[in-house]
Order: C-alpha cells, then structure tokens, then sequence
C-alpha cells in the first residue's frame, strides 16, 4: 500500500497561511536549505494538491525564473504526477495533472490502495484536515519558520478529534527553519 506524506510549512504561531492567504513568508532561502529542499525533491512520489496550492505552484514552477533559481525542484515539480482536488477548476494545464472532483478522502483511499510510488500532499491545508482527520496521513514532513504572523489559518483547522503524533526526527537550518518529521502515534 502507498504511503501518504504531508509536506507543510507553518509560522512559529502554527499558521500555514497568513490573514491574507499569503505563504510568502516561507520563502527563506540560502544555500544549505535550497540543498535540502533539492534532495527532498528528488523522490518520485505523486504530487496532490488542493486548487489553490496548486495554482500556486503552477504560477511558479514552470517559469525560466524556477529553472534559474531551483532547477533540480523545478523539474521534478515539472515532471511529476499531480493531482489537484477541486470543485471549481474546470481544466489542468499544468504537465501531468489529473483533476479529481468527488469525496477527497475516497479518491485517497483509492490512490493509496493502488500501486506506485507514495504520495506526497503539498500545502492545501483544509485538505489536510480531511485527510488527518480520517487518519489517512501516514507521516508529516512540517517546516517551521521563524516568524510570527499574529493570525491566518492553522493546519489542522476543522480537525474534531485528538490527533496524537510521533516526532521522528529534527533538522535545524542556519536561516532558522525547523523541519520536523511526525507520524502518527499508535
């Protein structure tokens, strides 16, 4: 069976988004995290994302600016299976997307239960939610900024039930950023 990854980046507060749905803030790159974000690329997992993460990812990573500046992401962003879950978008056009319109945790189930390569969720916060809630999350990958943006929206927003988790493992960066890897405990 596939595994299911979420890969998130949240403020020193817990927001993944500001009051404004920017994640601009996140963006703070120097050689040593631009590295790591190399090598966490390099896996072939199938992308998924919600609508408005993945037209995020579209307005950047196809562009000459992603090539010169992150080559190795770019084309592993470029080249990978996607798939985007919404109820608005009418068409993908971005290489390799597959558009799912029905229950998200239903075409999870599927995914995970057909064979491949695992599957990573990338930002989509209240597709997240859905996912922890009906504890289809394998594991959290969540990237912790060090700033504060006083409100916007957390992660786990929505979630009802307790969600206990593992911390595996810890990486500090010389730009402050924290990665921290959870798995669900028990």
């Amino acid at each position: 069976m596939r595994k299911l990854m979420v890969f998130n980046n949240v403020s020193l507060d817990g927001y993944f988004k500001d009051q404004n749905d920017d994640m601009s803030w996140a963006h703070n790159q120097d050689a040593e995290w631009n590295a790591f974000t190399s090598e966490n690329a390099s896996g072939d997992g199938e992308l998924l994302f919600g609508r408005v993460t993945y037209e995020m990812m579209l307005s950047f990573w196809p562009t000459p600016q992603a090539q010169k500046t992150l080559p190795v992401v770019a084309e592993r962003m470029n080249n990978a299976h996607k798939v985007v879950f919404s109820r608005t978008l009418n068409k993908p056009t971005w290489n390799n997307t597959k558009l799912v319109k029905g229950d998200i945790t239903a075409e999870v189930q599927r995914l995970k239960a057909a064979p491949g390569a695992d599957l990573v969720l990338m930002g989509s916060g209240s597709i997240v939610s859905q996912l922890a809630q009906a504890r289809l999350v394998d594991s959290y990958q969540i990237i912790v900024h060090p700033v504060v943006l006083g409100s916007g929206k957390t992660l786990f927003d929505g979630v009802a039930d307790k969600l206990q988790l593992k911390l595996e493992k810890t990486r500090a960066f010389g730009n402050g950023n924290v990665a921290l890897w959870y798995v669900p405990a028990g």
